[in-house]
Protein backbone atom coordinates (compact mmCIF):
# COMPACT_ATOMS: atom_id res chain seq x y z
CA UNK A 1 0.00 0.00 0.00
CA UNK A 2 2.63 2.05 1.10
CA UNK A 3 4.77 1.72 -2.42
CA UNK A 4 1.25 2.71 -4.40
CA UNK A 5 1.17 6.39 -2.32
CA UNK A 6 4.86 6.86 -3.23
CA UNK A 7 4.43 6.13 -6.98
CA UNK A 8 1.12 8.08 -7.32
CA UNK A 9 3.00 11.33 -5.40
CA UNK A 10 5.47 10.79 -7.96
CA UNK A 11 3.08 10.74 -10.63
CA UNK A 12 1.35 14.01 -8.98
CA UNK A 13 4.81 15.98 -8.72
CA UNK A 14 5.51 14.90 -12.24
CA UNK A 15 2.15 15.92 -13.72
CA UNK A 16 2.66 19.53 -11.69
CA UNK A 17 5.80 20.05 -13.26
CA UNK A 18 8.26 18.99 -10.82
CA UNK A 19 9.58 16.43 -13.40
CA UNK A 20 13.70 17.33 -12.10
CA UNK A 21 12.76 16.39 -8.64
CA UNK A 22 11.98 12.93 -10.39
CA UNK A 23 13.54 12.35 -13.29
CA UNK A 24 16.97 10.78 -13.71
CA UNK A 25 19.53 12.49 -16.08
CA UNK A 26 20.67 11.14 -18.85
CA UNK A 27 24.23 12.50 -19.81
CA UNK A 28 26.35 11.80 -22.91
CA UNK A 29 29.68 12.57 -22.57
CA UNK A 30 31.49 12.61 -25.73
CA UNK A 31 35.25 12.78 -26.26
CA UNK A 32 38.09 12.32 -28.51
CA UNK A 33 40.28 9.02 -27.70
CA UNK A 34 40.66 7.93 -23.55
CA UNK A 35 43.46 9.67 -21.89
CA UNK A 36 43.96 13.59 -21.21
CA UNK A 37 41.79 15.87 -21.20
CA UNK A 38 38.71 13.20 -22.12
CA UNK A 39 39.89 11.41 -18.78
CA UNK A 40 39.65 14.40 -17.55
CA UNK A 41 36.19 15.28 -17.96
CA UNK A 42 35.05 11.60 -17.36
CA UNK A 43 36.15 11.67 -13.91
CA UNK A 44 34.85 14.94 -13.21
CA UNK A 45 31.51 14.18 -14.91
CA UNK A 46 31.44 11.38 -12.32
CA UNK A 47 32.28 13.23 -9.48
CA UNK A 48 30.10 16.18 -10.29
CA UNK A 49 27.31 13.71 -10.34
CA UNK A 50 27.91 11.63 -7.25
CA UNK A 51 28.14 14.61 -5.18
CA UNK A 52 25.11 16.51 -6.58
CA UNK A 53 23.04 15.05 -8.54
CA UNK A 54 20.70 13.41 -6.04
CA UNK A 55 18.17 11.92 -8.58
CA UNK A 56 20.06 9.61 -9.90
CA UNK A 57 21.78 9.54 -13.34
CA UNK A 58 23.39 7.77 -16.17
CA UNK A 59 26.59 8.48 -17.73
CA UNK A 60 27.27 7.22 -21.77
CA UNK A 61 30.79 8.53 -23.02
CA UNK A 62 30.80 8.27 -26.74
CA UNK A 63 34.66 8.41 -28.35
CA UNK A 64 33.70 10.61 -31.27
CA UNK A 65 37.32 8.84 -33.09
CA UNK A 66 35.61 5.54 -33.06
CA UNK A 67 31.85 6.82 -33.63
CA UNK A 68 32.03 10.39 -35.85
CA UNK A 69 28.51 9.99 -37.16
CA UNK A 70 27.01 10.35 -33.69
CA UNK A 71 29.25 13.25 -33.43
CA UNK A 72 27.51 15.11 -36.61
CA UNK A 73 24.40 13.54 -35.41
CA UNK A 74 24.66 14.94 -32.21
CA UNK A 75 25.99 18.06 -33.74
CA UNK A 76 28.94 17.82 -31.45
CA UNK A 77 31.59 21.08 -32.18
CA UNK A 78 33.82 20.40 -29.66
CA UNK A 79 35.34 17.86 -27.33
CA UNK A 80 35.09 16.58 -24.57
CA UNK A 81 30.97 17.87 -24.45
CA UNK A 82 28.89 16.65 -22.14
CA UNK A 83 24.68 16.63 -22.94
CA UNK A 84 21.87 16.09 -20.64
CA UNK A 85 19.40 14.64 -22.66
CA UNK A 86 17.26 14.33 -19.91
CA UNK A 87 15.38 15.89 -18.01
CA UNK A 88 14.55 18.18 -20.78
CA UNK A 89 15.56 21.00 -21.99
CA UNK A 90 18.62 19.44 -23.75
CA UNK A 91 21.78 21.37 -22.14
CA UNK A 92 25.02 21.33 -23.96
CA UNK A 93 28.19 21.86 -21.84
CA UNK A 94 31.46 21.95 -23.35
CA UNK A 95 34.93 21.37 -21.42
CA UNK A 96 37.08 19.40 -18.89
CA UNK A 97 34.51 20.21 -16.41
CA UNK A 98 37.25 21.10 -13.93
CA UNK A 99 34.84 24.14 -12.42
CA UNK A 100 32.19 22.31 -10.31
CA UNK A 101 29.99 24.90 -9.68
CA UNK A 102 30.18 26.16 -13.14
CA UNK A 103 29.57 22.57 -14.56
CA UNK A 104 26.76 22.28 -12.44
CA UNK A 105 24.82 25.52 -12.81
CA UNK A 106 25.23 25.03 -16.79
CA UNK A 107 23.74 21.66 -16.51
CA UNK A 108 20.83 22.56 -14.49
CA UNK A 109 20.59 26.06 -16.43
CA UNK A 110 22.79 25.79 -19.81
CA UNK A 111 24.67 29.49 -19.91
CA UNK A 112 28.00 29.06 -20.66
CA UNK A 113 31.07 26.70 -21.07
CA UNK A 114 33.01 25.53 -18.49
Amino acid sequence: MAVGIFLAHVRLLAELGYRRLVEKWLLRLYVAGPGGVSALARANLERICREHVKTGYRIDVVDVLKHPTLAREHEVVAVPMVVRESPVPIRKVIGDLSNAERALFALKHGAYDV
